[in-house]
């Protein structure tokens, strides 16, 4: 076998190898084996993005998955709609990638709305082309928005998304905004380069209507630059903000929630930190993700996949796909484990999985 390189998969499950189901009780949701329950899908829909970021892409990008390799709009949509009917998901969420680089988007949206009619549909996005995008996505069924925003400096976003795009996401962002999308949330990936930002972000959010939460850079990089003794936590974060705002703990309102939250100057804002490496939230998870060629993956640092599309173009039944999917998400692991000695980096980067 030979790995393919820039983040994509080294091995993908054959189809006909039904994940290992023993000791599994009888239920139909997507339970593993420490108890917990996914009910929160996020499905990528591509691996291409309009942007670089060092912390997600290479700066070439990630190859391009072949037009007839992706999951079709259609495909997505009955996925979704058996992931709701018969799986327990409560929420689901496209990502990319960038999924506003993909032109049928709006009939993807559209077509799973149809498949889970009253399900909350949201998108993570860059927001670079969300101003032409936002009111047809709304008509098509989208609930939420997540536009990722690192900086409000031109001069340090160039920089670390390799692209001069700043303008344009603002520009997302108010379009969202006049179609009814918010409350918008913001996410702002914490790197050394941007830290000293996070005070006029973190204003500039609260005075434009958006939630902004604060993540922990992952060990997702494309070009393997992380390394937990040089990233930015949460402590080092709150020291910064605490420097401008007063921030009262508030915790999580949902256990399974990845932000905790602080209240700033007493209220009623908030600002959210995702603490994925210092605090990890792991024993709550309760997220299934399935990457643009439509494999299931039970954990962002589990390389173990499980092949839906083989299995949607094979003709299987909904009732044996809902069988391979659950078996995969028996198998998920009890956590991340980047502190241990034995981690090992997923051979996906964060663009070849989705957010």
């Amino acid at each position: 076998m030979t790995q393919i390189a820039l983040g994509l998969p080294r091995v993908r499950r054959d189809p006909g190898a039904m994940p290992s189901m023993d000791g599994r009780p009888e239920t139909g949701a997507l339970v593993d084996r420490y108890g917990r329950v996914a009910q929160d899908l996020r499905v990528s829909i591509t691996s291409v993005c309009s942007l670089r970021c060092t912390y997600c892409m290479p700066a070439e990008g990630l190859p391009v998955i072949p037009k007839d390799e992706l999951l079709s709009a259609e495909e997505i949509a009955r996925l979704v709609g058996l992931a709701v009917r018969d799986l327990g998901v409560r929420e689901v969420r496209f990502t990319g990638g960038e999924p506003l680089t993909r032109p049928d988007l709006v009939e993807i949206v559209r077509r799973s709305a149809e498949a889970a009619p009253g399900t909350p549909l949201a998108l993570t996005t860059n927001g670079i082309g969300l101003d032409r995008k936002a009111q047809p996505l709304v008509e098509a069924g989208l609930c939420r928005v997540n536009v990722s925003l690192d900086t409000l400096d031109r001069a340090h976003f160039a920089k670390l998304t390799r692209r001069d795009r700043l303008p344009a996401v603002l520009a997302g962002i108010d379009a969202a905004h006049r179609a009814g999308l918010g409350p918008i949330k913001m996410n702002a990936v914490l790197m050394r380069e941007t830290l000293h930002d996070a005070p006029a972000l973190l204003a500039w959010a609260i005075d434009h209507g958006c939630r902004l939460r604060f993540i922990e850079q992952m060990p997702l990089d494309a070009d393997e630059a992380w390394q937990r003794a040089n990233m930015v936590d949460a402590r080092e974060l709150l020291d910064v903000l605490g420097a401008r705002f007063a921030l009262t703990p508030v915790g999580r309102d949902d256990p399974a929630a990845p932000a905790e939250d602080w209240l700033v100057d007493d209220g009623p804002a908030t600002v959210g930190i995702i603490a994925s490496v210092t605090r990890p939230f792991c024993g709550a998870c309760d997220r299934t993700r399935l990457t643009a060629e439509g494999s299931v993956r039970s954990c962002l640092f589990g390389d173990e996949e499980t092949d839906l599309r083989g299995l949607l173009r094979s003709g299987a039944d909904d009732a044996t796909i809902a069988e391979y999917w659950r078996g995969a998400m028996w198998g998920k692991k009890a956590g991340h484990g980047i502190d241990d000695r034995s981690f090992v980096r997923p051979v996906r980067t964060m663009g070849g999985i989705g957010g």
